[in-house]
């Protein structure tokens, strides 16, 4: 595909192999795969910034509400004991693997967070159609930087396997932080169903542009 003398703004690299392609109009329900290898570009899907708002929003408020409630509850050998997602991330605060508790909260905790809000940021104005928040285009490109460093669903694998390990020690129970997690990773799966950074750059360049 022929880029050479292109306006630079009318081009979209892949994230993949760093190809560039001439932008072209996408229409709902299509998307733009890379001429090289094949990696999604841009697509256009039905009330897209309506889904991946809402589903930051609930983003959010599951990490939130997953520091208050029990997260896991084990009973054996006559005694009982609560936990909570901080006392689980605490665990880790003794010795040389303090450092791991900022690690663990950053991880799990502080970075989804982080990048939930960032999406709120900018996409609460375009979802009403209006100007973007000043700084948006800073906020989203934030977000993007965070993405690979919410590991969540990382966190919760982990957990299901020392579940296993420890099943036949003490009677488990789940709390409703630890469901909150699990909806957390199902809300992250639709979002990046829905999510195509291409066409929001296109809304927050049209405003600039303006």
């Amino acid at each position: 595909m022929n880029t050479a003398a292109a306006d630079p703004r009318s081009l979209i690299a892949c994230p993949n192999c760093d190809l560039l392609h001439n932008q072209t109009p996408v229409a709902t329900g299509e998307r733009i795969r890379c001429a090289r290898c094949g990696t999604t570009l841009a697509s256009s899907r039905y009330n897209a910034i309506d889904r991946t708002l809402a589903a930051a929003v609930a983003n959010a408020i599951l990490i939130a509400g997953a520091l208050f409630f029990p997260f896991i509850k084990l009973e054996g050998a006559g005694t009982l004991q609560s936990a909570t997602l901080i006392d689980a991330i605490s665990a880790f605060g003794g010795g040389l693997t303090a450092p791991l508790v900022l690690v663990v909260a950053a991880f799990i905790v502080i970075i989804p967070f982080m990048r939930a809000s960032a999406l709120v940021y900018t996409l609460w104005p375009l979802r009403f159609g209006r100007a973007p928040y000043q700084g948006a285009a800073q906020a989203f490109r934030f977000a993007n930087a965070l993405k690979p460093w919410s590991m969540a669903e990382i966190f919760i694998i982990g957990v299901v396997v020392a579940l296993v390990k420890i099943a036949g020690m003490a009677q488990v129970s789940l709390g409703p932080a630890f469901w909150m997690l699990v909806a957390l990773v199902l809300v992250l799966l639709l979002e990046n169903h829905n999510f195509c950074r291409w066409t929001i750059w296109q809304i927050l360049g049209k405003h600039t542009r303006a």
